[in-house]
């Protein structure tokens, strides 16, 4: 009998290989101008074997950085960058979207190095602190409210990063819906008190997230553009309380853009079967998460709950999960005090496994 984490798939218009997904995870090493390095296209080409990658958060604009060393994908020489890390993937024969992360309101300022506007739903400061240049956490700044009139040049930012991405070698993009980002935002009652179309009902909120979407299927094609959420997830400050009420108009909507997968970081919440509740909203495939193993996320797949399965901190310290999955080898452990400094260290220092 075949394992079904090795029998390959179609996401959208995104063949890969196997099913195993390196899930995105922040580590903060881009260098000057927000550009990726050659430590990071050794880092994602270690990691190859995955069946698709999908990267860190990108900032598409300067507007919407908020951490220290996040890359983005709006210059040229970010285009230039991304493309070496996308052709060492490909030449190892790994398929890679990239997260696009518009941080909106979580911004500490300092981490940016330039100057640029704070923006969000509402004029309401995300009351989590996050970690500054040298780590120490800080507090968020105040942001401004989002003028309707100003959507359409925030959707044209968004399909300017597609296109980048795109044009840099990429397989696709994926949108960052989850963890308190922008999209998360303007979803989340707790940082949406809008009283225009944009706010309000569920419907409201779901429009501008479903507009970026709808536009980022128009600038690249839908069966290459990818949604991340986590419904319930409390993190930056979101309203974790009714999750099904607040994506359910969401994923209704998405479900109707045909888009390549849907990849959710399930919080294995009490009031809700997560992975049941979006079957039963979305047609297309989709990508579970959260602390699975081997096991667990052949299980799913054998089930048809899943379609591919993702996994982040296993990724970190085994640059070939996939190989010690396949040979049911142990897992290194990751190194938590070097995620988000350090370089080579913790970073493209992880050995293969050896026997």
């Amino acid at each position: 009998m075949s394992d079904s984490l090795f029998t390959p798939v179609s996401l959208g218009d995104i063949s890969l290989s196997n099913r195993i997904v390196m899930a995105p995870m922040t580590r903060d090493r881009a260098g000057e101008g927000d550009v990726p390095t050659q430590l990071m296209v050794e880092y994602y080409a270690q990691r190859a074997s995955a069946g698709l990658i999908v990267t860190e958060g990108v900032q598409p604009s300067p507007v919407g950085k908020g951490y220290w060393r996040t890359p983005g994908i709006h210059s040229a020489a970010q285009v230039e960058g991304w493309r070496k890390v996308a052709d060492a993937v490909h030449a190892h024969g790994g398929r890679i979207v990239m997260q696009l992360m518009h941080c909106g309101r979580v911004v500490v300022p300092a981490n940016r190095g330039f100057e640029a506007d704070v923006i969000a739903p509402s004029a309401i400061p995300c009351p989590v602190q996050v970690p500054g240049p040298d780590g120490t956490p800080m507090d968020c700044a105040m942001p401004r409210e989002i003028a309707a009139a100003e959507i359409p040049a925030l959707l044209e930012e968004y399909a300017a990063a597609a296109r980048n991405a795109i044009a840099a070698g990429l397989d696709g993009v994926e949108l960052h819906c989850a963890s308190g980002y922008l999209i998360n935002q303007f979803l989340n009652p707790a940082s949406n008190h809008r009283t225009d179309e944009f706010g309000g009902s569920a419907e409201n909120r779901a429009r501008f997230p479903l507009m970026v979407l709808k536009t980022l299927a128009e600038a690249i094609g839908p069966g290459r553009v990818g949604v991340r959420i986590s419904p319930g997830n409390p993190y930056n400050a979101m309203d974790p309380s009714d999750p099904a009420a607040t994506f359910g108009p969401f994923i209704a909507g998405v479900d109707a853009l045909g888009l390549a997968f849907l990849h959710v970081a399930d919080m294995a919440l009490p009031e809700l079967d997560t992975l049941a509740f979006l079957r039963a909203n979305f047609s297309g495939a989709i990508i579970a998460n959260n602390n699975l193993k081997a096991d667990s996320a052949r299980a799913l797949l054998d089930a048809g709950k899943a379609q591919a399965v993702s996994f982040g901190r296993a990724f970190i310290a085994n640059p070939d999960l996939v190989e010690r999955i396949a040979a049911d080898a142990p897992l290194a452990k990751p190194d938590y005090a070097l995620l988000y400094t350090g370089e080579a260290r913790g970073y493209t220092d992880y050995p293969a496994y050896s026997a």
